[in-house]
């Protein structure tokens, strides 16, 4: 599942890069860090998560 939300976050930051989205914040091509930002984000809070419910 993570590895399936990592790809669609990655997508849309390939989409941003191509054409702005025009969402909020995310108005030039500049600003698709935001999104890789975001990916790192979850990515990490995903393994942080399953590290700790692992045991359980």
């Amino acid at each position: 599942m993570t590895k399936i939300i990592l790809l669609l976050l990655l997508l849309v930051a390939a989409i941003q890069v191509i054409k702005p989205l025009g969402w909020p914040g995310l108005k030039k091509r500049k600003d698709a860090w935001k999104l890789v930002a975001g990916v790192i984000c979850v990515t990490f809070a995903s393994v942080i998560l399953s590290a700790l419910f692992q045991g359980v």
